[in-house]
């Protein structure tokens, strides 16, 4: 079901894959901050009931 890419084949191919990784990498990111984030507030939110 590949259409036939001719001699851009590399280039297009790699293309797809740095978009593909630079999204992965920015949703991974936008997780792990969103962990931090979320365990900074927790603590702040203790801090202050005490």
């Amino acid at each position: 079901m590949m259409p036939d890419l001719g001699k851009y084949a590399q280039a297009v191919l790699s293309s797809y894959a740095v978009s593909i990784l630079l999204i992965v990498a920015l949703v991974a990111i936008s997780i792990l901050r969103a962990r931090r984030v979320k365990a900074e507030l927790h603590q702040i939110e203790e801090r202050l009931k005490k």
